[in-house]
């Protein structure tokens, strides 16, 4: 049998992380942009569009609140740990279908820079050698309609639909599988782990020897980090694989609330196993016919979504469930703030780029622009948290390549280059 490369094996056994830094030092170094940047990008979407009125905060960029019994309430909590933005445009898109197509690929093509892939996939295919998984798309209720436009939000090229898992029966096995099977299983991973770890310490120790002044720091500190692998080899507090998900019906209405908080969970615990740097969780898709029985609300969201000022009773149901994914996405934000990193250098969060997407604007009016976003994490030191940021009519393209280059990477343009040239100005 052929030896696996050791990136493979590292991956497999869920120390990447801390080994990779080390790995490179042996390897040419990637293509990076300078200064900080996040280690993970993680997406999480609700979909058709909002209410801007009940969504909008009030007050300046650094000195805002969210009005009580707004769709953004429920993130009073963690509202120091995000970028709220108002007033993107989808540039050449419109309605339910064309949000959802640009939503996250902002109009690229093949010939583009982008080649006309969603961002999760383009940075995946960027950073993504480094861990398990490349991506992982988590879903609940995505597909009863089948793969299509209005039901994917993830590309590899344009017409390549990334389908999310919204079975979380299948998406624990194919993540833990590895935990699974009794104790002998569990402890005989552990030694495996162990035996890779003692070969890396092994190495570095060789290879600083060889190292000039400027490059032992770097490996000291992964030899630290190493240290701290060999304490937990679960890969720290977080990365333990969490209790089996019960059987549950993932058609089944009633069954949204549960499936989407194991979901969170288990993508929490994947992203602090180094498992995958690249995440997604779909709630739903556009058009979405799924009703908030949950919230006591008998309509579906679509027709919710819809209904104008005059049913006053309709748009507080609206407002109801919005109000329910903002808890969800806050939920997801402090789970990722209350996970600390294996190499101690701060809580998932501190290292990750979170991106709360919607395919519209205006749900009323079918629209594409004046496109909300709230961002969440520090990307590892580059983005400023707590603040508001308005806009007038600017490209989402650019909040596309702003989120590029926190993650690292020197991309330019993203998407249509027309429209998706440079930075969002003002969000670093």
């Amino acid at each position: 049998m052929p030896a696996l490369p050791r990136r493979s094996l590292l991956r497999g056994l869920g120390i990447g992380l801390v080994a990779a830094p080390f790995l490179n030092l042996l390897s040419a170094p990637r293509s990076r942009a300078e200064g900080p940047a996040g280690r993970r990008l993680i997406v999480f979407f609700s979909p058709n569009g909002t209410v801007p009125k009940h969504w909008a905060p009030t007050g300046t960029e650094t000195d805002f609140t969210f009005p009580a019994g707004s769709i953004l309430e429920p993130l009073t909590s963690v509202q120091d740990k995000l970028i709220v933005v108002e007033g993107l445009d989808f540039f050449g898109a419109d309605n339910h279908e064309g949000g959802m197509m640009a939503m996250l690929t902002g109009g690229g093509t093949l010939q583009d820079e982008s080649g006309g892939a969603s961002i999760d996939q383009f940075v995946a295919g960027k950073i993504g050698q480094e861990s398990r998984f490349a991506s992982l798309e988590f879903g609940v209720q995505t597909s009863a309609w089948g793969a299509g436009a209005q039901t994917r939000m993830s590309y590899t090229a344009p017409g390549g639909w990334v389908s999310p898992d919204d079975d979380p029966a299948h998406v624990y096995s194919r993540l833990f599988g590895d935990f699974m099977g009794g104790d002998d299983a569990a402890a005989a991973l552990r030694a495996r782990r162990q035996r890779v770890v003692d070969l890396l310490v092994d190495e570095a120790t060789a290879l600083r020897t060889r190292l000039g002044t400027e490059e032992r720091p770097k490996l000291d500190a992964h030899l630290e980090a190493l240290a701290k692998v060999e304490k937990g080899l679960m890969g720290g507090a977080g990365c333990a694989a969490p209790d089996a998900p019960g059987a549950v019906n993932i058609n089944d209405n009633a069954s949204f609330p549960d499936i989407t908080t194991t979901q969170i969970d288990m993508m929490v615990t994947a992203l602090a196993c180094d498992m995958t740097r690249v995440a997604s969780l779909q709630c739903s898709h556009t058009v979405s016919p799924t009703v908030p029985s949950w919230l006591g609300i008998a309509d579906g969201h679509h027709s919710l979504s819809h209904i104008d000022d005059s049913n006053v009773a309709g748009v507080a149901q609206f407002v109801q469930a919005e109000r329910w994914f903002a808890e969800q996405f806050a939920y997801l934000v402090q789970s990722l703030a209350d996970t600390q990193e294996a190499d101690g250098t701060g809580s998932l969060l501190d290292n990750s780029v979170v991106v709360w997407a919607k395919e519209m604007g205006d749900s009323r009016l079918h629209t594409c622009q004046g496109v909300p976003f709230v961002l969440a994490g520090g990307a590892g030191g580059r983005f400023k948290t707590g603040r508001y940021l308005k806009f007038q009519g600017e490209s989402h393209g650019k909040l596309l390549v702003s989120l590029c280059q926190a993650m690292g990477l020197d991309t330019k343009t993203f998407g249509n280059p027309m429209v998706g040239n440079g930075p969002l100005p003002g969000l670093v």
